[in-house]
């Protein structure tokens, strides 16, 4: 192992879950104004996924108020706090650019059936101690 990866991977995270390209997902930004921190949400499809280890990064869409908006973000970012995956699609294709295009009905997608129920149901709770 190089030296570059030893120094990286201090800095990888593991609590993100696992989504791809065509996954709808939820993104919790930590937001700073003047000395206070907040939490915004922001919701779209991930349009595209690319590079590796604290390089990586992922783009949103979502469509507010009539204009597409497109967000990237580094996935190892301190600034993210929590990532939740809203909906799995099926697709065919690395990078969805071609919905930048459509509108409406046109640019839905298929929804994989039970994806996230079979995910969810892999969740094991500890039992309490009593």
């Amino acid at each position: 192992m190089n030296v570059i990866n030893k120094i990286e991977k201090e800095y990888l995270r593991s609590d993100l879950p696992e989504f791809r390209v065509g996954d709808t997902v939820r993104v919790y930004v930590k937001i700073q104004e003047g000395e206070k921190e907040r939490i915004q949400m922001i919701e779209g499809l991930v349009i595209r996924k690319r590079g590796d280890g604290t390089r990586a990064t992922f783009t949103i869409r979502k469509v507010s108020f009539n204009t597409g908006v497109e967000r990237l973000f580094p996935l190892h970012s301190p600034r993210i706090d929590k990532i939740d995956v809203v909906r799995r699609n099926r697709v065919r294709r690395a990078r969805l650019y071609y919905l930048r295009d459509l509108r409406g009905k046109a640019a839905r997608l298929t929804e994989v059936k039970g994806a996230l129920a079979k995910k969810k149901a892999k969740v094991v709770v500890p039992e309490s101690a009593e």
